[in-house]
């Protein structure tokens, strides 16, 4: 283990001060950001910003220049250093800059730099050659990698990046950032397009992963053209008639024409409880509007007839009472269409666990010449749909004891086939199966593009023919991924955006009463190309050099930290169950990449028992789950703190969960208290704290809720060994001289006043973790 040195350690940037203005604004703006952003690879709930982690990563590294007394000897001196590099980190938080090399190289320079520092202050120690050479930066971990921000920010500023994770899910997204792209980075595309170009004379000037991009869309244009000769003919056009065209003067210009569908709108159904209508599926609508844009509007009107009924699709204003459609009050509240009896969650509840509710079309959207058709279902249509007949489903249950599923609620759901079509289904097996055929056409082109025939595979290292087959068919399957995000029971029509909204648009899947069915071969919204398209765009932004490594390990008990720089965003207590929900994605992934990665995907789901957050329902009881938490995170953390390379100090995030509202000067969870324990226990010292704002306020799981608001970054030294004890009156005393010193600082200019209060933590907390322990006597 590491000899520990504290009187040759420079205290960093981040200990110091950070233009925390800059990072907040960079990393809220980055929420609405979607081309190149790894969000747009695979789905991961809470990722930190891109902005956050390039920032704090660059101000733990960056020797602060009060530490630095031999260049800055007086504190004007340092005052002008310090501003200078948050001149750079305003400069590399920006999103336009995320790929700016000249901004980078500015960054990567002061690392450098500071690590120089570091190197020559420990020439004397025993492992310098190991430890402190000066021509290799010190490798990077984050044990709770996640969606992956940190380990690919510190690939960008130069270091070698290594992520782990329990969660498969996790460690393939990591592996599709920062392990794959390296290893195939400047090589030209392998499909036989690109070759003849090539072969023509072509020059090919593509850097970093540009020709994985591009093989990523062609292989998985290929998909698409195989796909819609499998199943084509379960996704029919419209014909728009001159009978419709009649009731519909709007409709005029597609006269005689067939439409491309979007989307086909169902709402879900049970036989109404009014028992003269008893024999009578009534639709479970929760709206009727189509489109909420302004001057495009148009809604559902329902017609009924004798003991049925039918929908029209009207345009203009909606009535006042189609936003409702047939619900009454929130959860399961609806009543009859025919009779208007009441429909209560109970009677729901009974009919969908007893497995009778169904569902009917009530609208298609088309595509238009500049905007979305709105047309009346058709028997001929439902017929098509329910004709599908799917050869394989997820038949995995789904955990039906927490409300973070939508099993858990009592609607009939208890498998994740459940959450599918049929026609859903078929089309989500028929594009994970082309996978595999997709990765037999790629092996040929690329040993026809001059690749190795080397059978090592991609998971032990390999880089031939074989290897580069099977990373393509790594994005591909993501792409499969994706679009089962969008092509659920769960995505529902957005009127306002005339879209379909994907599956998880919060950190759960709720119950849809009301839903839409996209069209994997049209060119709108979760469309199988556009799925690509995103995909690919993210792959020509990640960092043209530097190496990578994903591993899937148990934080608790890894060994990965040694001797490297680490900053990680641990699970937030008990605010999301990422396994459980991990699993949607899980089942599909490992049909498609079983055999790429057996060991990643050797088991049916996730892993749950050892995940570490708080659940009451697995542990027993709140209790019970609480003390799980603090033990598995105090475990963690310590190995963190017994592993991490002692130049640099540790940072944290986690997520501060409060009430933000005017006059609300904001209210603790458990979770932030008992992590906070667990940081204590590991024998850590906290040197500092920054809230960073890193979400938006009108997310949808945050309208109205106690949401995930702040990033408390924490930053950590490893406590002495020699640590004294005080007293009360001791530990008071140096609080109160050290807080007031702290906060003038802080209130001249380098926090604004709504951060102030959850940043004065640090100096606090600095103060309390220095002591071994403090005694209650006078």
């Amino acid at each position: 283990m590491t000899a520990r040195r504290e009187d040759l350690l420079r205290r960093k940037l981040i200990e110091i001060a950070l233009p925390l203005d800059a990072i907040n604004a960079a990393s809220a703006r980055e929420k609405s950001i979607r081309h190149g952003h790894p969000s747009t690879l695979h789905l991961w709930w809470a990722r930190r910003p891109l902005a956050a982690a390039r920032a704090v990563i660059f101000g733990q590294m960056v020797d602060d220049p009060s530490s630095v007394p031999e260049e800055f000897p007086a504190p004007e001196a340092q005052v002008v250093e310090r501003e200078r590099l948050f001149g750079i980190l305003r400069e590399l938080v920006l999103w336009e800059n995320t790929g700016n090399e000249t901004v980078l190289e500015k960054a990567r320079a002061e690392i450098r730099r500071s690590w120089r520092r570091a190197c020559a202050d420990n020439a004397g120690h025993p492992r310098a050659a190991e430890l402190f050479d000066p021509e290799r930066l010190p490798a990077f971990h984050d044990p709770f990698a996640g969606g992956g921000a940190l380990p690919l920010e510190a690939q960008r500023l130069g270091l070698e990046a290594h992520a782990s994770d329990l969660n498969p899910v996790a460690v393939l997204i990591n592996k599709a950032m920062i392990e794959i792209p390296p290893k195939f980075a400047g090589r030209p595309p392998a499909n036989p397009e690109a070759q003849e170009k090539l072969a023509g004379g072509a020059a090919w000037n593509g850097k970093g992963a540009e020709g994985l991009a591009a093989d990523v869309r062609y292989y998985g244009k290929w998909m698409r053209d195989e796909a819609e000769k499998r199943i084509g003919r379960l996704y029919p056009k419209v014909d728009v008639t001159a009978a419709m065209t009649a009731e519909r003067p709007d409709l005029a210009p597609y006269a005689g024409r067939k439409l491309t569908v979007i989307a086909w709108l169902w709402a879900r159904t049970v036989r109404s409880p009014n028992p003269a209508f008893a024999d009578v599926e009534v639709p479970l609508a929760s709206s009727f509007v189509l489109s909420a844009k302004k001057g495009r509007e148009a809604y559902v009107e329902p017609v009924i007839e004798g003991r049925g009924y039918r929908f029209a699709v009207k345009v203009g204003t909606p009535p006042a009472g189609a936003k409702r459609g047939t619900k009454t009050a929130r959860g399961a509240h609806f009543r009859c269409l025919l009779s208007d009896t009441a429909i209560v969650p109970e009677y729901v509840k009974a009919r969908s666990m007893a497995g009778e509710m169904g569902q009917t079309l009530i609208a298609i959207v088309a595509e238009g010449i500049r905007g979305r058709v709105y047309v009346e279902p058709t028997a001929t249509m439902e017929a098509v749909a329910q004709a599908a007949e799917p050869a394989w489903k997820p038949d995995q249950p789904m955990n039906r004891d927490t409300r973070d599923l939508v099993s858990g609620r009592g609607y009939g759901f208890f498998a994740w086939a459940d959450l599918f079509t049929d026609r859903q289904l078929v089309a989500l097996t028929t594009f994970s199966d082309l996978v595999h055929g997709a990765r037999a056409e790629i092996e040929r082109d690329a040993l026809a593009a001059g690749l190795s025939d080397s059978p090592t595979p991609l998971r032990n290292g390999g880089a031939g023919a074989k290897a580069y087959a099977e990373a393509v068919g790594v994005y591909l399957a993501m792409a499969a991924d994706k679009a089962a995000d969008y092509w659920s029971t769960i995505s529902s029509w957005d009127s306002s955006r005339d879209s379909v909204r994907n599956t998880f648009s919060r950190q759960a899947i709720p119950m849809m009463w009301d839903f839409a069915e996209g069209n994997p071969f049209c060119t709108s919204s979760g469309n199988w190309l556009g799925h690509l398209r995103w995909i690919g765009e993210l792959l020509v932004s990640l960092p043209n050099c530097g190496s990578g490594y994903a591993t899937q390990s148990n934080a608790t008990t890894q060994t990965v930290s040694y001797n490297k720089v680490i900053s990680t965003d641990p699970p937030y207590y008990d605010n999301i169950g990422y396994a459980d929900l991990s699993d949607f994605f899980y089942v599909w992934l490992r049909r498609s990449l079983r055999s790429t990665y057996p060991d990643l995907f050797a088991t049916v789901a996730a892993p749950k028992v050892d995940e570490l957050i708080a659940s009451s329902y697995r542990q027993g009881s709140r209790e019970k789950a609480e003390c799980f938490f603090l033990d598995g995170m105090s475990q963690a953390i310590k190995q963190i703190a017994d592993q991490a390379h002692t130049s640099v100090p540790v940072t944290v995030f986690y997520a501060f969960k409060q009430f933000e509202s005017k006059g609300d000067a904001g209210r603790s969870s458990t979770g932030w208290e008992t992590f906070l324990d667990a940081v204590i226990r590991s024998g850590f010292a906290v040197s500092g704290t920054w809230p960073m704002r890193t979400e938006l306020s009108n997310r949808m799981v945050g309208m109205g809720t106690n949401a995930l608001a702040s990033s408390i970054i924490l930053v950590c030294r490893r406590r002495g060994e020699n640590a004294p004890m005080a007293t009360r009156r001791e530990f008071v005393g140096t609080l109160r001289s050290t807080l007031s010193r702290s906060i003038a600082y802080m209130q001249s200019g380098n926090i604004a006043p709504v951060d102030l209060a959850q940043a004065a933590i640090g100096p606090g907390m600095a103060v309390y973790t220095r002591y071994e322990q403090l005694v209650l006597a006078a």
